[in-house]
């Protein structure tokens, strides 16, 4: 193919990259969320028990999180256009078992396969992202990703409530099949096919950090029920900090480590990573506590209570694009750490206000709020981690920024979850309200924690200047599609 062939073609690559990627993560964001509002129907189609329920949702995250470093290494390795469709079509095939499942067990089992596919694809598309759009760029790039991910968690109540009731449960699966399989065409047709600068994976680290997170992770999914205190919740704590332990000793003396201890060293990089704790431990915590607060302690449908959870989580889509355009001019850190202390007032104000019987006109300014903070952080974290490597390991920072963020959103439900039991539940209307509001408030309090490590991020100025021992990055020349 001719080098003006490649030149003409480029805008319509770079253009499909972005699509095709934000697709993909807001596939994956939907099912995090979606499933909460059928539970209620799996119960009486199943007929599952507490505990089995619980399990649809977390057998999801734990897959999601522990693997993300792994999905990563994958696609460095074996090749990251390749390792997205893979993901897609492990995804989508997964959905359709989740659809044909009659018994719950089978309906679990599904759920995890569809959380590994889940862990391909996202870190995937944001490396898609970094390595087609230039660094003045990518701002904007990834302020887009951010709008649509967020749709995919604002879609997730709103849509499951509509299907629910006009459809059935099967439906909430169903719908990625189409969606999957279209995409994972146009992504074998329409991407370019890179890989990372490691030529071998890290056979040793892959099991050392997946079992670690997974043990990690599996604390705050058992805490709940098992108890804080409880001999399987603090030995998997202590097994998650040892395997994590060994994963961090292996990679100083591994040859082709999946990260690179150093990075940690750097502020940008850690900075992201404390960012994307306390945001999602706040974020997903407090969508768990919203979602039921407007059904149960308000007594709303759930088509009716994804309508007026919108004014909230609808706010990225219209704020996540222009926090990416600015932060191309102002840096990142201004807005992560605004964002979170928009988000942590809202939140703490919506606590304040939850009361039993309270009027929805009182919600909707903390929601609003509190949904324009978030969408500040969501693009402006995701280009400050993948911003803060060399181009060739954007892959590496988005999967440990990831799984770290995917972690702290297991760890706020559970804590929250916690709260809200010791100070109210579910046996009225009136309990639940109570118990809420000082899960919102623990929530907000959190988010504002999350300030910290955002302003010790670089400015615009430092994150321009080179890491002794970065590679120096080409200019990048145009590739032929395909």
């Amino acid at each position: 193919m001719s080098s003006a062939t490649d030149v003409a073609g480029r805008p319509v690559r770079v253009a499909w990259t972005l699509i095709l990627a934000s697709i993909g993560a807001f596939i994956t964001a939907l099912d995090v969320v979606v499933v909460a509002t059928a539970l209620p129907s799996l119960r009486t189609h199943l007929g599952a028990s507490l505990s089995d329920l619980e399990w649809t949702i977390n057998a999801y995250n734990l897959a999601f999180a522990s693997l993300m470093l792994t999905g990563a290494a994958l696609g460095d390795r074996f090749g990251r256009r390749k390792m997205y469709a893979l993901g897609l079509g492990v995804f989508t095939a997964a959905s359709i078992a989740c659809a044909l499942s009659t018994g719950v067990g089978e309906l679990i089992a599904a759920r995890v396969v569809q959380g590994a596919g889940a862990a391909v694809v996202l870190p995937l598309t944001l490396t898609l992202i970094s390595e087609a759009f230039p660094p003045e760029k990518r701002g904007a790039a990834i302020g887009i990703w951010g709008a649509i991910t967020g749709l995919g968690v604002a879609a997730g109540p709103l849509l499951g409530g509509a299907i629910i009731q006009g459809i059935s449960w099967q439906w909430i699966f169903w719908i990625n099949v189409p969606v999957g399989v279209v995409s994972l065409v146009l992504s074998l047709v329409l991407l370019r096919e890179s890989r990372g600068p490691r030529p071998q994976l890290d056979l040793v680290g892959l099991p050392l950090g997946a079992l670690g997170l997974f043990a990690l992770v599996w604390a705050p999914v058992r805490a709940p029920s098992a108890g804080w205190g409880s001999v399987e919740v603090v030995d998997a704590l202590i097994m998650g900090v040892v395997l994590i332990g060994a994963f961090l000793a292996w990679e100083r003396r591994a040859r082709y480590p999946m990260i690179p201890l150093a990075y940690f060293r750097r502020r940008g990089f850690a900075a992201a990573g404390g960012v994307a704790f306390f945001l999602s431990f706040a974020l997903i915590g407090s969508v768990f506590m919203i979602a039921q607060m407007f059904q149960i302690g308000l007594g709303y449908s759930p088509l009716a209570a994804g309508v007026r959870i919108l004014v909230w989580t609808a706010m990225p889509m219209l704020v996540a694009p222009i926090a990416g355009v600015l932060s191309d001019r102002f840096g990142n850190r201004p807005f992560m750490a605004g964002g979170l202390l928009l988000m942590g007032a809202g939140l703490g104000w919506l606590g304040l206000v939850a009361k039993p019987g309270v009027g929805y006109g009182s919600l909707i300014v903390p929601l609003i709020v509190s949904g324009i903070g978030i969408s500040c952080v969501f693009p402006t974290l995701a280009n400050a981690a993948v911003g803060s490597v060399p181009i060739d390991d954007s892959g590496v920072a988005a999967g440990a920024n990831n799984a770290v963020r995917e972690t702290g959103g297991l760890f706020g439900v559970a804590v929250l979850a916690a709260v809200f039991a010791d100070n109210g539940g579910y046996g009225s209307p009136a309990s639940f309200m109570h118990g809420v509001r000082y899960a919102l408030v623990v929530a907000g309090a959190m988010a504002l924690a999350g300030v910290v490590p955002a302003l010790l991020s670089p400015s615009k100025a430092q994150a321009g200047i080179p890491y002794p021992g970065d590679p120096v990055q080409a200019p990048r020349r145009s590739a032929p599609v395909g």
